[in-house]
């Protein structure tokens, strides 16, 4: 083979691009006279350079020669081709192409048709001009109002009878099955069952009624349960998902039948329920810390102090952007991505370097995927989005310091703060100080803080300054 490049070859053409796979496709697989990878083309030609002047007397294509997997894919490529040859490399001549050979698929017979059916030029025109009147036309039946439609649709129930299957095993039927509530639950809660022809319409129903009864204690419980969590960080049964044996129990059971009571004498409706938790005592305490008191509770589980809670990796990421100025708070539309897209045999996901301003929304439009990790948001524990994940893990890790004091992001976002502290506090670096704690921690700086801060801005920068405010515990601490 003349063409190997192990015989001096080199080919050059378009091919193929992988950003994550530099090469994965190139011209060289054309001629390296293995098997395995393989040259896809991106453009028409491909051109393959001897090492002196040769003699060729035969061309042969091949696509996967001698695969050992049979079922492995053929590409069928040799349909349309031209081969031309050169002295110089500037003046070609065609010695062989393939329109007199066999068409190689029904799709190729049919594009050759086509190719020999071109229409003349007088035929061009007046198929233009046809296809700009139909333009015309479907314009102005796109700019009639449109009329209101309805998804209409039916559907039927599955047939029974449902059965129990004995060990899993659809083949081993059990004892008949009709639609109830669960039997577990008769005692402590009103029962329903219907008859086993009943329609699908009014066992959904009769389902959605006991699951929200007021007679049914469970339901308030855990949604009262996930609200105390989302203010407190940790509920007062500390397993969410799990209100049987073998969960936590609750700390404070009175209070927990309190809360659910609270709802459902609200008409289950949340408002009330927050106003009413954070309008507390417990809530509003301080999380000051009593030696006498922890070491009865070290844990804080019985609330003699406000527990101190580190942000989640969302909340972390928005109140960086708010504290900008840089927080986009439109609402619904398209969301963005933390991440570069890119697919060819498998899907890759590439976290992004450089978070512009597209991706300054709240973190709820974030389009997360199960296989990216995004670092920012990964390093503080952001939860695999492909399972269910009723707590958010709490550790800390020097990827968490490192990531939030040198990402690109946090940068942008320093630069940000400086500016809007110049623009909103002037010139004056007193000022600048005061208004940075209040954007950040929503107090003002003590005499110390503000004399170590003064040195600190003098000494560097205000935007080193404000990179130090973004990488404090106090901001992404809730006390």
């Amino acid at each position: 083979n003349v063409a190997l490049a192990s015989n001096g070859g080199k080919a050059s053409g378009q091919a193929r691009e992988i950003k994550d796979f530099p090469g994965a496709y190139g011209t060289h697989l054309a001629i390296d006279g293995k098997q395995g990878e393989r040259f896809l083309a991106a453009g028409n030609s491909l051109t393959i350079e001897f090492a002196e002047l040769t003699k060729v007397n035969r061309v042969k294509f091949s696509s996967a020669l001698g695969e050992a997997t049979p079922n492995h894919q053929k590409f069928v490529f040799v349909a349309e081709y031209r081969i031309e040859v050169s002295r110089d490399g500037k003046a070609w001549q065609e010695v062989a192409n393939g329109r007199d050979r066999k068409p190689v698929s029904e799709a190729h017979r049919k594009y050759r048709i086509d190719q020999a059916t071109q229409p003349t030029p007088e035929q061009a025109a007046e198929m233009k001009q046809i296809n700009e009147e139909l333009a015309k036309v479907t314009r102005e039946i796109n700019a009639v109002p449109k009329l209101k439609t309805a998804w209409l649709g039916t559907r039927q129930s599955a047939p029974g009878p449902f059965h129990i299957f004995l060990g899993g095993s659809p083949q081993k039927k059990g004892n008949e099955v009709i639609p109830a509530s669960l039997s577990v639950l008769g005692e402590t809660k009103p029962s329903y069952q219907l008859t086993k022809d009943a329609s699908e319409s009014e066992r959904r129903l009769e389902l959605a009624e006991w699951i929200a009864s007021p007679g049914n204690p469970l339901t308030a419980r855990v949604l009262a349960n996930r609200v105390w969590q989302h203010h407190f960080g940790t509920g007062i049964v500390d397993t969410p998902n799990d209100f049987g044996y073998m969960g936590g129990r609750p700390t404070h059971p009175e209070l927990l039948d309190f809360l659910a009571k609270y709802l459902i004498e609200n008409d289950w409706r949340l408002k009330p329920l927050h106003r009413l938790i954070v309008s507390s005592q417990t809530y509003r305490q301080s999380s000051v810390w009593r030696e006498k008191a922890a070491r009865i509770d070290g844990d804080s589980r019985l609330l003699w102090r406000f527990p101190p809670r580190r942000l989640s990796a969302e909340e972390i990421r928005d109140t960086i952007l708010q504290v900008a100025g840089k927080l986009d708070t439109r609402m619904g539309g398209p969301g963005f991505r933390l991440y570069e897209y890119q697919q060819d045999n498998v899907a890759t996901y590439v976290p992004l370097d450089a978070h512009g301003p597209e991706t300054y929304r709240r973190a709820v439009y974030h389009q997360n995927a199960r296989a990216s990790v995004v670092d920012l948001m990964t390093e503080f524990d952001q939860p695999d989005c492909a399972f269910s994940a009723p707590e958010r893990a709490n550790t800390t890790t020097p990827l968490q310091a490192l990531t939030l004091l040198n990402h690109s992001f946090t940068l942008d976002m320093a630069k940000a703060l400086a500016t809007r502290l110049k623009e909103e506090a002037g010139a004056n670096s007193d000022d600048q100080i005061q208004l940075a704690f209040s954007l950040c921690y929503g107090r003002k700086p003590g005499p110390e803080e503000l004399k170590d801060c003064a040195a600190l801005l003098e000494e560097h920068s205000l935007e080193a300054f404000c990179r130090v405010l973004l990488n404090t515990s106090e901001m992404i601490y809730v006390q």
